[in-house]
């Protein structure tokens, strides 16, 4: 049977509940005419009568009551969506989700998003920790965080971070009796904390620059991990030397429990940035956060 349109239901049930072509009519804005050569077509299709029509009344018969009771729900969900799409469109609401590095989460994301929070209740906001290139469309994120320099061109990118450096530390208890290094090359003579990245299944190679000169190394070591804070925190209890944010180390460094290393190698990243794809139609909610993230004078 050929596809019933939504229209000639819709018109079916408006008819049915107000019981006069007339009315209805005039909610539907359409011609009565118009909407009577709809429901006979409806009629027609289904092979079966709907309405009983007379000159003063219009009824339902049992085949159009069942329809009814089957069809009148589903609209009045559909409106009430409806109603709530259009609403979410002028009041900031709704969930919005982030993907993101965890030191970005720390750092940045939760700093500015807390007071927004606060000031609205109704907007939720779901950040998850992930190392991975995560494609944001195909996990249905409605944005991302990255270094500027690894953010896909057809996104849209907004910097929420000035540039940091990366930086190299131990504990004294692990550098005592041993050497310290003085090029990036000596690592490979130490105990290193890896990072294990998700999105090739590699070991992240420490990135290193002096007066123009870049430079990688592979290291090795006890300890591999996925996650920036539990490398911080190997390094704490003697594991070797870790490879983090400069923020990170500064109040363990200003304590005495790290020691930095091989400043003079610590390269400079690009910095944060929010992306996310680019839309005409933006939520509310959405529109919000990358105001409250967005980086003042970037």
């Amino acid at each position: 049977m050929p596809r019933t349109p939504l229209a000639d239901l819709q018109a079916f049930v408006t008819v049915a509940r107000t019981r006069s072509f007339t009315r209805a009519a005039a909610q539907l804005d359409v011609s009565r005419s118009a909407l009577s050569h709809a429901i006979t077509g409806l009629e027609a299709r289904l092979g079966l009568r709907l309405l009983t029509r007379t000159t003063r009344s219009v009824s339902v018969t049992e085949a159009g009551e069942r329809l009814l009771q089957v069809l009148a729900p589903r609209f009045e969900d559909i409106d009430a969506e409806l109603d709530q799409l259009t609403a979410a469109r002028d009041t900031p609401a709704g969930t919005v989700r982030i993907t993101s590095h965890d030191h970005a989460i720390r750092t940045v994301l939760w700093p500015r998003l807390l007071p927004l929070m606060r000031q609205y209740p109704d907007v939720q906001i779901e950040l998850s920790v992930d190392y991975a290139l995560t494609d944001i469309a195909a996990q249905r994120f409605d944005a991302g965080v990255r270094l500027g320099n690894r953010v896909d061109k057809d996104m849209i990118a907004v910097r929420i971070s000035p540039d940091f450096r990366m930086a190299v530390a131990a504990s004294p208890g692990y550098l005592q009796g041993r050497s310290r290094p003085r090029t990036p090359r000596d690592l490979t003579e130490h105990a290193c904390i890896n990072l294990r990245l998700p999105t090739h299944g590699n070991l992240y190679a420490w990135e290193f620059e002096k007066r123009g000169r870049q430079l990688q190394v592979k290291v090795g070591g006890q300890v591999v991990l996925n996650n920036t804070l539990l490398m911080l925190q190997a390094a704490l209890d003697d594991r070797g030397l870790c490879y983090v944010p400069e923020d990170l180390i500064q109040p363990y460094v200003q304590a005495g429990l790290l020691q930095p290393v091989l400043e003079d190698w610590w390269p400079r990243q690009a910095g944060y940035h929010l992306y996310y794809p680019s839309r005409r139609q933006q939520s509310p909610a959405l529109a919000l956060v990358i105001e409250a993230l967005r980086l003042r004078g970037a």
